[in-house]
């Protein structure tokens, strides 16, 4: 009897171990989680279009190098991102769970650059704890080694100038020039990120290299160029106004909207709500198209960090133009010309007019979405839907973006130039991303 009780213990305990040991398995889902957690921290910190920009690159790339550096079909952007080295090999004789441990430094270094590090940490903590029950011995190495690449990145990210641009002066406002940018209401915010040009872009060789042709030459005279189109965008605004609010080029402007502080004010009251970045918008769409193609965990991260760089670069891009041209806005010209009680459709962000920052951002999110997806890949929107607008369809990326770029007419909040040369800037830079990185293997990428 003390026999088969003795047996019946071992074969107990056969089981919790074997129970304990099981494999951990790491999904997309997984990944397009920690990514939407990241989405929402930005909105929680009211981070700027640019600044999300860096949040989401960086641990996009971690996650793909350490998946890359197990899959044969993908390469490493090691010598091909500006200063960036290999990551660092595991241990010799070590196990590693590889999918696990671009989670693990996903986790990691989207909680450094951020403010909120709780939320990461409570999700993260959420992660750790089922994994650790999982299999302890595979979570421990493979968390191990997911740091230590983090720890890597982190040291090329304190390199990128960020923090020397966080004690460079603010914007000063020319209030003596007609034609340069002034604060706009309600809250009348001094302009976001005068330095940004000053980051270290990831793929193209300096902030100026896809510098646009300048705005039309400022003037009031009625027959001149920027003049027609300042009217323009006020006659479009009159327009749509009169038909209702229900029309769509209000629906489109809402769509894009995308502003991560829109102040509100009441009697003495003033408030801030909180929506979505441009590139959060982007990001957004790159989950709905790698969840509708099917992609495992390597292309999932293949297409994250393809489309986040050559979004990051984009911001770089745009707002090096935007403080050179320094141009202002229609809101203040059409207040002080046409009509004082005029107020656009959507609220004007704070920092200069040239160029439309969601045209280029968006012609260069599309191109390399295209590069991955295809030209024809059609897909039902609804990255908007947490903030009450409806779904919209769309029949491919570069239309989305052609959409993006005029909903910012509608808005109005920019200039046809600046919603026209901002695309095809977005669009060549996107291409020289698309181009000049070599992510797949033998991979034939569309470039037109």
């Amino acid at each position: 009897m003390k026999h088969l009780y003795t047996v019946g213990i071992a074969i107990l305990l056969l089981t919790v171990s074997c129970k304990e040991a099981q494999p951990i398995e790491i999904t997309p889902d997984n990944f397009h989680a920690s990514i939407d957690n990241v989405t929402k921290v930005i909105i929680h910190d009211i981070f700027s279009p640019p600044v999300a920009s860096r949040i989401y690159a960086y641990p996009n790339i971690a996650a793909y190098e350490i998946l890359a550096s197990n899959n044969p079909d993908f390469q490493s952007l090691a010598g091909q991102l500006n200063d960036f080295t290999a990551i660092p090999q595991p241990e010799a004789e070590t196990t590693i769970n590889y999918d696990l441990a671009a989670l693990v430094a996903h986790m990691q270094l989207s909680k450094q650059l951020i403010f909120s590090e709780d939320k990461i940490e409570v999700y993260r903590d959420s992660l750790y704890n089922v994994w650790r029950n999982q299999n302890e011995e595979e979570f421990t190495t493979s968390e191990a080694y997911g740091m230590k690449v983090a720890d890597h990145i982190s040291k090329w990210i304190d390199k990128d100038n960020y923090k020397q641009t966080r004690t460079m002066p603010k914007f000063t406002v020319q209030a003596d020039e007609p034609s340069r940018w002034q604060p706009t209401p309600p809250a009348y915010m001094a302009g976001i990120e005068p330095h940004w040009n000053k980051i270290r872009p990831f793929v193209i060789e300096a902030p100026d290299q896809f510098k646009p042709v300048p705005p039309p030459a400022f003037s009031m005279e009625e027959d001149s160029d920027f003049y027609k189109e300042l009217k323009e965008v006020y006659d479009i605004s009159q327009d749509i106004t009169a038909k209702g609010d229900e029309t769509e080029e209000i629906a489109i402007a809402q769509f894009w909207d995308c502003n991560p502080y829109v102040s509100v004010t009441r009697g003495h009251l003033m408030f801030a709500t909180k929506k979505i970045t441009p590139g959060g918008h982007w990001i957004g769409i790159t989950k709905i198209a790698s969840k509708k193609a099917g992609f495992d965990n390597m292309n999932t991260l293949y297409a994250y960090a393809k489309t986040s760089v050559a979004m990051a670069d984009a911001f770089i891009s745009c707002w090096d133009e935007k403080y050179r041209s320094n141009l202002i806005r229609p809101e203040t010209l059409i207040n002080e010309y046409i009509d004082d009680s005029w107020k656009p459709i959507l609220q004007t962000p704070p920092f200069p007019e040239y160029v439309s920052g969601h045209s280029v951002v968006s012609g260069a999110a599309a191109e390399a979405l295209t590069s991955i997806f295809g030209d024809n890949f059609s897909y039902n929107d609804d990255t908007e839907t947490p903030y009450g607008i409806p779904v919209r369809n769309f029949p491919s990326f570069r239309a989305a973006a052609q959409e993006a770029a005029i909903s910012r007419m509608y808005g109005g909040i920019h200039y046809r130039a600046a919603v026209d040369v901002g695309l095809k800037q977005g669009q060549d830079l996107g291409k020289y991303v698309v181009n000049n990185l070599e992510m797949k293997v033998n991979n034939a990428q569309a470039s037109n």
